[in-house]
This record gives structure tokens, C-alpha cells and sequence, in this order.
């Protein structure tokens, strides 16, 4: 089957993935759907090695019209809408459309910088053992200024369990930013996709990938994480007490479940870091 062809089946999970694309995968609603056009420019900065692309697999959380008129008209880019369950059903269900190696995050509201997607794809093909990659983030705040935050792990490969240890040691904060994932296609849709979770849902995904496979976390700024008024994360709803524990108690129980199961990537890896099983629940 040929790219042509993969584009002509909007609803086929494509069974072998292109081996030279990088899938960016957004998920959008009404209110975010004006900070398209400045993703959308991060991503033509882009400069990926010789003889790759990338595409945008954008999915709106909703059938409106609020949306369409900041997709941009690029024949790498396609946009398709589904009926309201959150972000991640959003970017789970834009998987139908995925015809990269590798899928790269990038929210609505948030750009890359120059170069994230090269060194993506640079570890990911240097590095076989390593499923994931993450990177630094900096909030960009509305007068146009960005901040950092000490604490950033090593440049480097984050071995299996390293994640949960660090989240459930420290209020379930992770040490890295799963706004800025990228991941193999196979090990994602092998997990699943992302959470079914009302928020905290590429948490979830972050720790049931830190069970399987080893990661990466490059130092180099890769994401600009926009803070402004509506979003989702800034709700009330995302911090109440009741909720938030009932979505820790499951992505942790995932994560734990995969790494007592041992199964790993790549297949017959080793079994998962025992720091990761013994770590008792907070």
C-alpha cells in the first residue's frame, strides 16, 4: 500500500508504517483552536535529516465549525473531527490516520523549537532499546516570556522505572514533560494510545511506557508549554482532590501492572527495573 493509498482510507490503522515520517498528532477543541497557525509555524521550522517528513494528524475533540478555519492549507497536514471525549480519545482515535515511524505530541496551544523533531528522530534511530523520548519544556507565558524550572534529569537515556520512582516520590509530578513525547508507533498502539482518563491521560501513557521500554530525555529545549487562561489544565476540575487521587491510583496501577508482567520493549528485553516494583504507594 502505498502513501497514496493510506491517505484514501481515513479509517484503516495502517499495518506498516512508513519508515521515514514523523506523525505530529494534536488534539484540539473550539477555545484552543486559535493557536493553530503558531504550531503549525514551529513545525515548519523543522528540519528533519535527509529523506524524512513530517505530517500533521490534527483531530478535533468535537464537531463545530470552531476549528477548521485554523487548519492550515497543506497537503501534509489532514484534519478530522469525532464526537467530545477529551484530549486523549482524540489523539487514540487520530492514530487511524498515522503513517509515521514515530509520533511526535504537540498540543493545540504549545510549539516546538527549532530542531525537536531532528533530535527526536536522531536518538530513536541511534538507539534501538529506546521507545520514548521526552525533552526540556519552558512555559511560554502571554506577554511572550518563558521560564524554566530546575530539577531536569541528565541528557541521556532514563532507564525503565526511573519515571514512576521520580512521580511517586514527589507528589506525582513526573520528572519529565509528557507534552513533549515522542514514541514509537508499534509500542504505542500497542499500549493502547492514550488513557481514558478525564485529565492526566499522557501521565498515564508516560508511566505505562516508563514499565515497558527505556526512554530519553534530552536537555535542549524541545517545547514552549503555553500558559493562558482557558486551558484545560488551568480548570478548577484538573486539580480537585477526589478526582485527581482516582486518576493517579489508576495510571500508577497500569504502570505497576505492565512492569510486574514483565512485558517489555524490545521483546525480550530485561525485565523492568525493580525500583519500579518495590516502591511503595504513597
Amino acid at each position: 500500500m502505498t502513501w497514496e493509498d493510506d491517505r484514501q482510507h481515513p479509517g484503516k490503522v495502517v499495518s506498516a508504517a512508513v519508515t521515514r515520517r514523523v506523525t505530529v498528532v494534536t488534539a484540539v477543541h473550539g477555545p484552543s483552536a486559535r493557536f493553530l497557525p503558531d504550531a503549525y509555524a514551529s513545525l515548519c521550522e523543522q528540519r528533519l535529516p535527509g529523506g524524512w517528513e513530517w505530517e500533521w494528524v490534527i483531530q478535533q475533540d468535537g464537531t463545530t465549525d470552531e476549528v477548521r478555519p485554523y487548519v492550515p492549507d497543506d497537503t501534509r497536514v489532514s484534519f478530522s473531527q469525532s464526537r467530545p471525549g477529551g484530549p486523549g480519545v482524540a489523539r487514540t482515535i487520530a492514530l487511524a490516520r498515522a503513517g509515521g515511524a514515530y509520533v511526535k505530541v504537540l498540543d493545540a496551544d504549545d510549539r516546538l523549537t527549532p530542531g525537536a523533531l531532528a533530535r527526536d528522530v536522531a536518538v530513536l534511530e541511534a538507539h534501538r532499546s529506546v521507545g520514548w523520548t521526552t525533552s526540556r519544556a519552558l512555559d511560554l507565558l502571554p506577554d511572550g516570556s518563558t521560564v524554566g524550572f530546575p530539577g531536569d534529569p541528565g541528557d541521556g537515556p532514563l532507564e525503565r522505572g526511573a519515571v514512576l520512582d521520580h512521580w511517586t516520590r514527589n507528589d506525582f509530578r513526573a520528572p519529565v514533560h509528557p507534552a513533549t513525547l515522542c514514541v514509537r508507533r508499534e509500542l504505542l498502539i500497542a499500549l493502547g494510545g492514550w488513557m481514558a482518563l478525564p485529565a492526566s491521560e499522557d501521565t498515564g501513557l508516560l508511566l505505562a511506557l516508563d514499565a515497558v521500554s527505556r526512554g530519553w530525555f534530552s536537555a535542549e529545549v524541545g517545547l514552549l508549554y503555553r500558559k493562558w487562561e482557558g486551558q484545560v489544565t488551568g480548570q478548577s476540575s484538573h486539580v480537585d482532590p477526589v478526582e485527581r487521587a482516582a486518576r493517579m491510583a489508576v495510571a500508577e496501577a497500569r504502570a505497576r501492572a505492565l512492569a510486574d508482567f514483565e512485558w517489555s520493549y524490545p521483546a525480550g528485553s530485561a525485565g523492568a527495573s525493580s525500583t519500579a516494583r518495590r516502591v511503595a504507594t504513597p
